[in-house]
């Protein structure tokens, strides 16, 4: 699983490391929460850590200023953003960050080694003055291949755009002393630009087990609160409503269901862009309210119980050769929770479920044989525990999130080391 991981354990010499991340978001909020449980374990591990961040995906209650959380300090920056921006305005909210975070950079005390992750591409700006100024070694995560994918969906469609982001990219590459992605495919994609593969790591998105199957009880409560989701199959999706996740697969669904499976519900948790187009086709197909049924995006705390009322757990997209490669948090929480997971696409997700027996393949642009395939599946029991339990055993001996956050913090660390053995008179 892990390419070019170092050999040094993280039991080292404590070291200050700066996280630069854009979208930091702590469990009370609503999008992934992969930094925060990274940071609180390297800080757990002894080590200094501190986030520099925008405040656009925070709860409220956590906005404001410095902010001290389970070892860690966040440094947070006010630049809106939201996935109704258009294009123009989602540009300007990266620029922004990116000047202001590079002053953060030029201003905080001397740190040993910088951890920039993308989203966006222009996080390695501040990524490049912090490594000048502290004359450190930089480490840069990918978590989607820019450009190739804003530019396969048509985000980026101008070639000067494109040229300046190919030329970020490179730069991106260039600049790092070691580079973590999140997918093989995404190592894949970073090889083919030239970085060795001695100098990339896989370390994927990981599973908080203990989160989602500790507290069983937290499903009871959601059903008491949503009594019409009772009495059937639970489906459910949660993550971003945006054109690329292809949402209209999962109202098609629905629609075919109420001639195939009527006593299946379709549960749609999310926003995003595509949202009011997605509940707009739900409402003319006549399934919401009727199967089918939307809620707001909630805290990954809440989503919990969603997660465990659930018979079956979806991950969607367009079907699109550069969607293969990613690594969804929706893809890993199903599993955590021990639910099956259904997936409408190819890549590496579809070759761990046909390898583990964890979940279902649904054909891509199909929904209709979606549909049928879901009928088919949760009405045999033992099937669907037997995929449960494969998707526990998947969680726990493939991406438990204390295993991946050491190799994370290990390739931080054989990054200092390395740039701390060049720099020494006698190397």
């Amino acid at each position: 699983m892990v390419q070019g991981a170092s050999s040094r354990t993280s039991k080292q010499v404590a070291m200050k490391i700066l996280y630069l991340h854009q979208y930091f978001c702590p469990p009370a909020g609503t999008t992934g929460t992969r930094s925060y449980e990274m940071a609180r374990r390297w800080a757990a591990a002894g080590h200094e850590v501190s986030i520099v961040t925008s405040d656009a995906l925070m709860p409220q209650e956590s906005r404001g200023g410095y902010w001290e959380d389970e070892g860690f300090h966040v440094i947070k920056l006010s630049v809106p953003y939201g996935n109704r921006f258009n294009f123009w305005r989602r540009v300007w909210a990266f620029v922004q960050f990116a000047v202001l975070s590079s002053l953060v950079c030029l201003r905080v005390s001397k740190q040993d080694v910088v951890f920039a992750t993308s989203t966006p591409l222009t996080i390695i700006i501040p990524g490049i003055v912090a490594k000048l100024r502290h004359r450190c070694p930089l480490v840069f995560e990918v978590r989607d291949l820019w450009p190739e994918l804003p530019i396969a969906i048509g985000a980026l469609n101008s070639p000067i755009l494109k040229g300046l982001a190919r030329g970020l990219e490179l730069l991106a590459y260039r600049s790092s002393s070691a580079v973590v992605a999140l997918s093989p495919g995404m190592a894949d994609g970073v090889a083919q630009r030239g970085v060795p593969r001695d100098r990339i790591t896989v370390v994927p998105n990981s599973c908080d087990i203990e989160m989602f199957q500790n507290d069983r009880g937290q499903s009871q409560k959601f059903l008491e609160q949503h009594p019409h989701l009772r009495g059937g199959p639970l489906i459910t999706y949660l993550g971003a409503i945006g054109p690329i996740n292809g949402l209209d697969y999962f109202v098609e669904m629905a629609a075919a269901a109420r001639e195939v499976a009527p006593e299946m519900r379709f549960l749609l948790v999310g926003q995003g862009k595509a949202q009011g187009a997605v509940i707009e086709k739900a409402e003319k197909r006549g399934v919401l309210g009727a199967n089918f049924w939307h809620l707001a995006k909630v805290p990954k705390t809440e989503a919990v119980g969603i997660f465990q009322a659930s018979t079956l757990t979806c991950s969607l997209f367009i079907d699109l050769p550069e969607m293969r490669n990613n690594s969804a948090n929706k893809f890993f929480d199903g599993l955590a929770t021990g639910r099956p997971v259904a997936i409408n696409y190819l890549g590496w997700h579809a070759d761990l479920l046909k390898e583990s027996g964890a979940g279902l393949l649904l054909p891509p642009g199909d929904p209709e044989t979606g549909a049928r395939l879901l009928a088919e599946f949760v009405v045999d029991a033992q099937r669907v525990e037997r995929c449960g339990q494969a998707a526990s055993k998947l969680a726990a001996e493939r991406f438990p999130r204390d295993r991946l956050a050491r190799e994370a913090l290990d390739v931080i660390l054989g990054a200092v080391g390395r740039s701390s053995r060049a720099s020494s008179p006698t190397a």
